[in-house]
């Protein structure tokens, strides 16, 4: 049998160009590279799996001018500060400075999680790392830069690494699984997207997870949700339907089958409040681009918007945002999402009883004003 390599790996950016949704990070990189203004220490800080480890091997690789498919060289040393955060790790890393490259024209420290350092060993690297020799480069990355003490921060040139955005990440599986020839729907690729929550290395995760479930290499929505465990947004669709229609039951048969296939009852109620801003979105073509959703879905989101007033859509987000925040204070929270999902039911009512009343007292605060 083959070694199995995952995706995360196989993919793995060798180039600038390959990067994935951070181009404003590469870019400068590039030119810095290219114009010989590259900072001696760099510290690049942001959420897990968005490439931080990943470029500071390909800044790495240019500035040695190596061969994009090469990988370990004498030049590139890589410490993981979370298992090697003493004192004498940092003194025998000073150690090897002092000798210059054998072969190309620097020498790189890749020190990953630096935040993990005790302040003994920040202390221990601050002399080095201001005053390093010309030969040598360190790149510093961590998920939490508040951790790094500021004396070390002010010698290192900061770059902020974004979260990558779900279209970034749904084009990039489409790449990869065009590559490897399996079929996949847009809706699956969007979902694993968006459970990702802008780390393309989960992202890649996941993907293989659901690849090596399908046994006929096919990625489908109803896999996907399957698999991840993540809620049918049909559901929400439903809910809506019997909302408007003034249903008092079927909202409450929804939930209940909910809770048996094991969702919890919180992120039920942020994703109706979430269902419910999609809708206000759809209702004007300028806030389309704002609903982070499949092109699929953006049709089924304005044919529902068209059967709801914006006024109701407004109170329903009111009352959902209500229990999302008593949720966590609430002795009884499945009553209180009953009571929420009841009160959704009737809106349409209160609304058309308080409508006469609303318009009077506008037209009591109307000022006018005088010519």
């Amino acid at each position: 049998m083959e070694n199995y390599v995952v995706s995360a790996r196989k993919y793995r950016p060798k180039g600038f160009e390959e990067v994935v949704g951070q181009s404003h990070i590469t870019t400068t990189l590039a030119n810095a590279i290219s114009n010989n203004q590259l900072a001696q220490a760099l510290l690049f800080c942001g959420p897990r799996g968005v490439g931080k480890t990943t470029c500071a091997r390909i800044v790495a690789k240019m500035i040695n001018g190596f061969d994009e498919n090469a990988s370990n060289t004498l030049n590139i040393f890589e410490l993981d500060a979370a298992s090697n955060n003493s004192v004498d790790d940092i003194r025998s890393l000073i150690d090897q400075v002092r000798y210059p490259p054998q072969q190309g024209n620097f020498k790189v420290y890749i020190i990953d999680e630096v935040h993990m350092l005790s302040t003994a060993a920040f202390n221990a690297f601050l002399k080095t790392l201001e005053e390093p020799p010309s030969y040598a480069i360190f790149i510093l990355a961590t998920t939490e830069k508040h951790k790094v003490i500021p004396t070390i921060l002010s010698r290192c040139q900061i770059f902020d690494f974004n979260r990558i955005q779900v279209s970034d990440i749904t084009q990039h599986l489409v790449k990869i699984a065009e590559s490897e020839n399996i079929e996949t729907e847009e809706e699956a690729l969007h979902l694993i997207a968006q459970k990702a929550d802008g780390a393309l290395r989960d992202a890649l995760s996941m993907f293989d997870l659901l690849v090596t479930f399908s046994a006929d290499n096919r990625i489908t929505y109803q896999s996907t949700i399957e698999n991840l465990h993540i809620l049918d947004y049909d559901y929400y669709f439903r809910l809506v339907d019997s909302f408007l229609s003034g249903s008092t039951t079927e909202p409450l048969l929804i939930f209940d089958e909910i809770l048996q296939k094991g969702f919890d009852g919180h992120n039920f109620i942020v994703g109706l409040n979430e269902h419910l801003r999609n809708l206000l979105l759809s209702k004007h073509s300028e806030t389309l681009d704002l609903m982070d959703i499949p092109e699929t879905a953006k049709a089924r989101f304005s044919q529902q918007s068209a059967g709801a007033d914006e006024a109701w859509v407004l109170s329903a987000m009111n009352i959902t945002n209500q229990c999302d925040i008593n949720y966590k204070t609430s002795k009884n929270q499945r009553l209180l999402v009953e009571l929420t999902l009841l009160k959704l039911s009737r809106l349409s009512d209160v609304l058309e009883l308080t409508a006469p009343q609303t318009a009077e007292l506008k037209k009591k605060l109307r000022v006018r004003i005088p010519e």
